[in-house]
């Protein structure tokens, strides 16, 4: 993660901390998804699909933290950059949103006690 003090807003830093911390959750010993992506060269349909699926689950904690406000136009700018090379692919969607949500599940589940929630205030 870059230092947070290379972002202009807090909730842009926690936004990326969200989706590389979305893309940890495909570990083998986490959710498992990367041993189903198992082609990663960039731009790849693999490449592309985990893209969508940690931009999706970051999307999801940037809500449950209460910071979508501030950052979903780049969450919609990031998945749209990604998704349109899917269009004959009718069930990516439903497939990316899926394992999107496991990995925030994992996420939620695992963190540690005592956090709950983020204040931008």
């Amino acid at each position: 993660m870059p230092n947070p003090r290379t972002f202009f807003k807090d909730e842009q830093y926690y936004q990326v901390l969200y989706h590389e911390a979305c893309h940890a959750t495909g570990y083998v010993k986490r959710t498992g998804r990367h041993n189903k992506l198992s082609d990663h060269p960039f731009a790849s349909s693999d490449y592309r699909r985990e893209e969508i699926i940690a931009e999706m689950g970051a999307s999801y904690l940037c809500h449950l933290t209460g910071i979508q406000n501030a950052t979903i136009d780049n969450s919609a700018a990031y998945i749209k950059s990604w998704i349109h090379k899917f269009k004959e692919d009718k069930k990516m969607l439903l497939i990316a949103s899926s394992m999107a949500q496991k990995a925030v599940d994992y996420i939620l589940e695992n963190r540690k006690s005592g956090v709950t929630e983020v204040s931008f205030s």
